[in-house]
């Protein structure tokens, strides 16, 4: 028996999307849902605007397209589109609102990776997830493109992101879903922005739980350009594109995408600017990030804080579709230390002399006291996966649970990839919260047996429990205590018996950002 179409009733017009089946229920789906006005014109480097509404009904079975990015055929400007997954139009459910990551300077909500079928049924969510502004567009800041509105001139997609949720706010009814029982949930970069709109002012109200998972610092050098940074860098695009830098607003997008790019092709030791060395995210401007999250209080809301055993092997696999790709892996004692030392300038702008040494030996003696391999390859997987990744995630997991009032959940994702894969790399979580380990493009690098499919459900069961506002649960996993670092209350998803509780692993590791390695910290 077939059904109608549905058509969600929003306060911009009506809504008509598809039915799908996912788990033998049946869902409601809306793809390619305007959130704002397109970026484009002279809206390009202004804070995002109410999208218009339109007549009649809208068709809603389409993604809308990737924002510009250079591996994406048909990306574009007018990307600022939001998808949702319902159970019902009627009803409260509460929304799961999903961030992706990509570094931001890739990535789309549209993705196969990010199908929110799975979650919307297992879990009984509204689950939503959009495009933002990314690179050159989106994460910058330039006083000359200060938007005569807002005031602001900078960060046009955590602009867009704040956006988003004041969309969710107001339409989340018109999907069954409960404005009062949102959470924010994001990987990588996704889960960095996250985390720093859950400490905006502006954002408060708009949500009510947060999920982070393998959410690195956003502090520059490493992750984000300075304010005068910035400022030079859309100077360059300015004189590289022959105008100013208002006039970029005028220039085709490929263009100033292609300019962007070229700016930061070189190794960082060779750019004109010190900052912005492995991602250019937020930055640092005194309005929508008045400071980075480790100078700021911690959430004020329940966390459920993610990381993965080998975040690095994500970078250092040549067979993982990373970006950049991969470069060779160290086979001897002299190439490690090489590549080291080019992790360690990703965190800053100098390394001392012998500091590199200093950081093998540390691994070194970690590895052996553990039991872990101490080849090259995976010694130089794991420094690059903690100094990015797994050092500030569980360093700001334990100053939550010395500071917070509210309660945090503490997660290693262990799952391991199969071979010629090692590892669990970063950002092997979004293929089991979404349920796609099995789509074709991941399926012969993560698995698609029983115990992929039971990890799955567990983690769906694990994630919607929380979102619902429960303690997290599945009848799969033991029961999961509050983090307290000195206690074994780390969930271990993945690998023998599925989940487990235990300390959090490899802890050895991380004391050499905290003493050696600190001064690549600012």
């Amino acid at each position: 028996m077939s059904h109608p179409a549905p058509v969600a009733r929003t306060p911009s017009g009506d809504l008509r999307g598809t039915r799908e089946t996912q788990q033998g229920r049946t869902l409601a789906v809306f793809r390619g849902i305007p959130y704002a006005e397109p970026p484009t014109g002279p809206l390009r480097f202004a804070s995002p605007r109410p999208p218009r509404p339109w007549p009649g009904v809208r068709d809603a079975t389409r993604y809308g397209p990737a924002f510009v990015q250079s591996a994406v055929p048909g990306s574009a400007e007018d990307a600022l589109y939001a998808n949702v997954w319902t159970p019902a139009l009627s009803g409260r459910r509460p929304v799961l609102v999903y961030f992706h990551g990509g570094g931001w300077h890739v990535g789309a909500g549209s993705a196969p990776t990010f199908d929110g079928a799975r979650p919307a049924a297992r879990g009984d969510l509204v689950v939503v997830n959009f495009n933002y502004r990314l690179g050159a567009f989106g994460w910058g800041l330039h006083e000359d493109l200060t938007d005569p509105e807002t005031g602001t001139c900078a960060n046009w997609g955590l602009q867009d992101q704040l956006a988003l949720l004041r969309w969710v706010r107001e339409n989340a009814a018109s999907f069954g879903g409960d404005p009062d029982a949102v959470t924010l949930c994001g990987t990588s970069a996704g889960g960095a922005t996250a985390r720093q709109l859950a400490l905006l002012p502006a954002a408060r109200g708009l949500f009510a739980r947060l999920i982070t998972i393998s959410a690195p610092s956003t502090r520059a050098p490493a992750c984000s350009l300075t304010p005068d940074d910035a400022t030079a860098v859309y100077e360059a695009l300015a004189k590289e594109c022959g105008t100013s830098v208002t006039g970029l607003r005028e220039v085709p997008a490929a263009r100033v995408h292609r300019a962007w790019l070229d700016f930061f092709a070189a190794p960082p030791t060779l750019r004109a600017v010190a900052s912005g060395r492995e991602y250019r995210g937020p930055v640092r401007d005194g309005r929508t990030v008045p400071a980075y999250t480790e100078d700021l209080p911690v959430p004020a809301v329940p966390v459920m804080s993610v990381h993965n055993h080998t975040e690095g092997s994500f970078f250092t696999d040549p067979l993982s579709p990373s970006f950049p790709p991969a470069p060779p892996a160290p086979t001897d004692g002299a190439e490690l230390l090489a590549a080291v030392h080019d992790v360690l300038l990703k965190c800053a702008a100098r390394v001392p002399d012998g500091l590199a040494a200093d950081c093998v030996r540390a691994y070194r003696r970690a590895a052996a006291d553990e039991g872990l391999p101490d080849d090259p390859r995976a010694l130089w997987t794991e420094v690059w996966g903690d100094a990015l990744f797994r050092h500030p995630v569980v360093r700001q997991a334990e100053r939550h649970a010395r500071e917070g009032r509210t309660p945090q959940y503490v997660m290693e994702f262990a799952h391991p990839v199969r071979p010629p894969h090692h590892g669990t790399p970063h950002d092997a979580t979004s293929k089991f919260l979404f349920g796609t380990h099995g789509h074709p493009l991941h399926a012969a690098q993560f698995g698609d047996g029983p115990a992929e499919r039971l990890l799955s459900d567990t983690f769906v069961d694990l994630v919607s429990s929380f979102v619902h506002g429960a303690v997290p649960s599945s009848p799969h996993a033991p029961a999961w205590p509050v983090f307290a670092p000195e206690e074994p209350t780390t969930l271990i998803l993945g690998g023998p018996g599925t989940a487990r509780l235990g300390r959090t692993p490899k802890l050895r590791q991380l004391g050499f950002w905290d003493g050696p390695g600190r001064c690549l910290r600012p």
